[in-house]
């Protein structure tokens, strides 16, 4: 497996394991402020590792480009798009 696409599982297990520890908190009625951290620690969390896949994405159409550059161009700026919509 290569090393980034490991470090993506196990980034994405982590957040998994934050996942169920959130899951656990609002059955045990937890304090909101407690529930919320943790969901924003999810939330970060789950940013970084959209980051690294655009970021492997760029770095794969640098190095590979497509024989079709506008519709490489496309899927990278709808991969854009999904990042930074609101």
């Amino acid at each position: 497996m290569k090393t980034e696409k490991k470090n993506m599982m196990n980034r994405l297990k982590r957040a998994e394991g934050q996942l169920r520890g959130i899951q656990k908190m609002i059955d045990e009625e937890q304090e909101c402020i407690d529930i919320v951290t943790q969901l924003s620690a999810v939330r970060s969390s789950i940013n970084s590792i959209m980051g690294l896949v655009i970021a492997q994405k760029v770095q794969a159409c640098i190095e590979h480009p497509s024989d079709n550059p506008e519709e490489q161009e496309a899927r990278l700026q709808e991969a854009i798009n999904l990042i930074v919509k609101k």
